[in-house]
Formats: C-alpha cells, structure tokens, sequence
C-alpha cells in the first residue's frame, strides 16, 4: 500500500477572482477535487472555467452567501428581509437552532438538481459550505441517500475519520488557526500519516476582488494557498514521501 491524499478545494462561484485562483490551482497545481457554489452570481464564470478538467466535482452546498436557489416565501428560516441567505457569522452567532429541516431541505435538493443542469452529470462527491446546523446535516444526508451520492460530511472533530465510499477518511483544515501555513500543515500531517486511511486536506484557493473582499474573512489565506498548491515545492515534498494524490472518485 502506498500514502494516498486528497487535495480537496472548495467555493467555486463565490466571486470571479476566487474562481481565477481555483482554475491556476486546477491547472498548473495539485486540486483534483473541487466543490462548486451553485447559487451565486460568478457560478457560470467559474464553472465555465474548470468543467473540462479531469478532476472530481461536487456540490458545496451553500445556505449562508448570496441567494437561494428555491423561492425565498418558501425558506424563511433561511434568509433576511431582502431575500439573501442569513450570514455565517449569523449562524455562529446564534445559541440555538434556527433552521427549519422542511425548509432547508428544499434549497439542498434544488442546489443539486441545478449541479445536474450545469454539468449535466451528478456531482462526485456532496458535501455542505461553513454551515454548521444539525438540520442543514440532516437535509445533505437526506438528499445524499436519496440520489445515491458519495456524502463527505464532517466529523464530531479533527481527530476522528469518516467512511466515505469504500475508504477510511480523516479531514485536516486548519486555515482558521493563527500562524496557518498550508505546507507546514501537510508537511506535518504526511509526516504522522499511516497507509490504511486516506488523508483529505481542505483549502480555498482564490485571488482576492471586491466582491471576496465585501463578504469573506478569509482573505489572504486563498492566495497563499495557490501559492502553495502550484508550486515545486510541494510536489517536490510528496514526490519524496512517496505520496500519492487521488480524488474523490478512487474513494
């Protein structure tokens, strides 16, 4: 058995520059899986970028930037007054459960089925963006069991793994900490790894515009991490530890 990794990117659509940012990490570095926003108003732009790459895709659900996909009357547990998604610091916010599952289960199914239209194939793999609600959880499950897809969920915490497909996964994401390093990170991971689980790394790779920067506070991490994903001496690093980078759909 060989050290297997997945190098995993999400937010595809959140804004053009971080679509950009995703197409160099795609193209001339080492994602080979990538969730894709469907709701926002830079999806086709992104997707129109990487959709002929021979990569993994999925949906990355999103309840919590810009607008829904469903008729916001229907969903209002999920939304302000003037239609668009409650903010994640809203949902971080918030001592107590605000979602309502009937709704939000709505905005899950829809935000598959318009990945279906656009790709004009299931997702790969399905998974869920910066949310953590129980009844979002509940909803992605729902609808995973529903059209038989590869759910990728999160774990109670960091240290534990998750079965997803046929394999052992265990999630590192550590942009959030202080003093982040992407290639610390994976150095000091693949340096403690075993062969019998696979080790999934989350980033954002993205170049900062306008729109990024009116509505996220992760910022200089994204380009950091092309920086890093593109780069020789990462390749350089796996290559000696003999590592090998597979996607979602060797799981």
């Amino acid at each position: 058995m060989s050290k297997k990794v997945i190098f995993r990117g999400d937010d595809l659509g959140y804004s053009e520059g971080v679509n950009y940012g995703i197409h160099k990490a795609v193209s001339q570095g080492l994602i080979r899986s990538q969730g894709v926003m469907v709701n926002m108003p830079a999806t086709q732009h992104g997707v129109t970028l990487v959709k002929d790459y021979d990569i993994a895709f999925s949906v990355h659900v999103n309840i919590c930037n810009g607008r829904p996909l469903t008729d916001p009357a229907l969903i209002p547990s999920l939304v302000t007054e003037d239609g668009f998604f409650k903010s994640s610091t809203t949902y971080r916010s918030s001592k107590e459960e605000f979602v309502v599952y009937e709704e939000v289960i709505l905005e899950v199914e829809a935000q598959y089925l318009k990945f279906t239209e656009l790709f004009g194939r299931k997702p790969d793999y399905f998974e869920g963006h910066a949310v953590a609600s129980q009844n979002f959880f509940n909803a992605l499950e729902t609808i995973a069991r529903k059209y038989d897809l590869k759910y990728s969920g999160l774990p109670k915490n960091f240290n534990q793994s998750l079965t997803i497909g046929t394999s052992r996964v265990r999630m590192t994401m550590a942009s959030m900490l202080p003093d982040y390093d992407p290639f610390d990170m994976v150095k000091t991971v693949v340096e403690q790894m075993s062969e019998d689980i696979v080790e999934l790394f989350v980033f954002h790779p993205g170049y900062l515009d306008w729109e990024l920067l009116q509505t996220s506070s992760m910022t200089m991490i994204r380009p950091q991490e092309v920086a890093m994903l593109t780069g020789s001496k990462i390749k350089t690093f796996l290559d000696k530890k003999k590592v090998e980078l597979i996607d979602y759909r060797d799981l």
